[in-house]
């Protein structure tokens, strides 16, 4: 009987462990460093870093990673108002994000190379080592997405 009960003890505890594992994991959300990839040659191009504030995520550019010949200080040259001509490295250019489970709606994305802002959806994978980012215009099904992998 106390074999017994000592292994149902012991049963209970790596549950509780395992209950502890899962609930950790399940809290991780989008905020974090982010290795950002070309999406047509797969190369890193910045380090992004996602961060929430009062159940807002938004994103900056933490460093450039340029091509040979590239400016290491690239500039914002399209960007529309205060951002133009302004210092791509430490811009905000995701806001308005809103967690939902693993989705992340409601923010806009501002790309640097053309200027546009789009709307934007993002999708943390659920061992949360990548995040799919999709920009639109109107709906999701018309845009473009980028998959980025966590930098630990």
């Amino acid at each position: 009987m106390i074999a017994v009960r000592i292994a149902w003890l012991a049963g209970v505890a790596v549950a509780a462990g395992l209950s502890t594992l899962a609930g950790a994991r399940a809290m991780e959300t989008a905020a974090g460093d982010w290795a950002q990839a070309d999406d047509k040659t797969g190369k890193i191009r910045s380090h992004v870093r996602i961060v929430e504030h009062g159940g807002v995520f938004s994103g900056h550019v933490q460093r450039v990673y340029p091509d040979p010949g590239e400016s290491s200080h690239p500039i914002c040259d399209k960007c529309p108002g205060r951002l133009k001509n302004q210092p791509i490295v430490g811009m905000t250019f995701m806001r308005g994000f809103r967690r939902d489970g693993n989705t992340y709606t409601g923010g806009t994305v501002l790309d640097p190379e053309d200027g546009n802002t789009y709307q934007g959806t993002m999708t943390l994978s659920p061992d949360g080592h990548s995040l799919t980012l999709r920009g639109y215009v109107g709906t999701p099904l018309f845009g473009r997405s980028q998959v980025w992998r966590r930098i630990r």
